[in-house]
């Protein structure tokens, strides 16, 4: 395994495989990775829950397996993967555990995105150390910044900085200001730009307490007004992709989608090895049968084992379907980006019943701690609240989808 080194100034445009010392890996080596970190993973649970933050042991496992950089393009140091190989890392780290799987796909995704569109001398400062960075950030408009000469002033307050406790840069969107009302852009929207900062310029709240996803490190963090330089900035709306693989082209919306239908995939796999586990010894009380015994159980455990492997199958196949596109040099087309968002919405209402019929039969194992199954109820029940998989994606995803059909129905 390589090191977590980054190439030498100015080394930007030199494909990974022509760097010293670093070579490509394949799909298969890195999915290895994080299942051989999974069982520390597993037994850091409890430490990363109880300390609201992914525990030291599982930042150092993931350091030194280069997850962290899985997915950030190899001319900055990264190991370049694609989207549906990130999606399968990322799963495996959530069946091992809940905020431990968030966590990494809060960094990973924002580290890649930085790597792909920010400009060079941003990048020669961020990737350019003898470390690689560890990147995290709300990046949707929780500030405000005026441009000025050179880039923008501003600040902003942020909400859910998942992996900010150990991230050495924090982004963060804010509205571009112009005569007291936010610059619309030409397309009508409002211009929204991330800014990255280092974490010394970043004041965090520490004030991370919920019901699930309880190891994720999502504390609120605040960047007072400063000047960001236009180099550290991009359009949240908007990128200019300057390195990394084709499908960097899907742009943001597309590399949270899969980040959060990861998740969900994850919670799912873990819940349903807990109650298949204690399924075979519990007996419910009156019952004269374990559980797995049970005629009643073992019909919807296999619906619900199906609703797994349909969902996964999906996933899978939208973003391998639009990663495809990306490769032959076409725009994904509205129908394309309208099902992302609908897979990962409709991933998550999947998972929770699935995670729910899980709950249900655990029984008194579902709520005693410490408890995986408990844990994957509290974290999916928190996951489903996020903005990515709100039910307004699946009304917004019905039109294209509808004329998809009803041009079906005239062939």
């Amino acid at each position: 395994m390589t090191s977590a080194v980054a190439p030498a100034k100015g080394e930007y445009n030199t494909p990974r495989s022509e760097q010293s010392g670093l070579g490509l890996a394949t799909r298969q080596e890195l999915v290895e990775r994080a299942r051989r970190i999974a069982p520390l993973i597993t037994a850091e649970a409890e430490k990363t829950e109880s300390g609201r933050t992914l525990s030291r042991a599982g930042i150092d496992a993931l350091r030194e397996s280069e997850l962290f950089w899985c997915a950030v393009p190899c001319e900055v140091g990264g190991l370049g993967c694609d989207l549906s190989t990130a999606i399968e890392i990322m799963e495996e780290i959530t069946r091992a555990d809940g905020s431990s799987g968030w966590t990494l796909m809060a960094n990973l995704l924002a580290t890649a995105l930085a790597g792909a569109y920010l400009q060079d001398k941003a990048v020669d400062e961020i990737f350019g150390g003898q470390n690689r960075p560890i990147i995290a950030g709300m990046f949707g408009p929780g500030g405000k910044a005026r441009q000025v000469t050179g880039g923008f002033q501003g600040g902003g307050k942020y909400s859910f900085g998942s992996g900010s406790n150990h991230a050495d840069w924090l982004g963060g969107g804010m509205f571009v200001m112009a005569d007291g009302a936010p610059r619309m852009l030409p397309s009508g929207a409002p211009e929204v730009r991330i800014g990255f900062v280092p974490r010394e310029r970043v004041r965090f709240a520490g004030n991370w307490d919920v019901m699930g996803l309880e190891g994720t490190g999502s504390y609120d963090y605040e960047f007072p007004d400063q000047f960001i330089p236009d180099d550290f900035t991009m359009e949240r709306s908007q990128q200019i992709q300057l390195r990394g693989g084709p499908h960097f082209a899907l742009g943001l919306q597309a590399f949270g989608c899969a980040g959060h239908a990861a998740v969900a995939l994850g919670l799912m796999r873990r819940a349903l090895a807990e109650i298949a586990r204690i399924a075979l010894t519990k007996k419910r009380p009156g019952a004269s049968v374990t559980v797995s015994e049970s005629a009643v159980f073992k019909h919807d455990f296999s619906i619900q084992d199906a609703n797994y492997h349909a969902a996964r199958a999906y996933v899978f196949e939208v973003f391998a379907t639009a990663e495809a596109a990306a490769r032959r040099g076409e725009s994904a087309d509205v129908a394309q980006r309208h099902r992302i968002r609908q897979v990962t919405t409709w991933a998550h209402k999947v998972a929770a019943e699935v995670v729910g019929f899980c709950h249900l039969w655990g029984g008194s194992d579902s709520i005693r701690n410490p408890s995986a199954l408990g844990r994957c109820t509290r974290d999916v029940n928190v996951a489903t609240q996020h903005v990515f998989v709100d039910h307004s994606t699946l009304v917004d995803a019905a039109p294209a989808l509808l004329g998809h059909w009803a041009a079906a129905a005239q062939d």
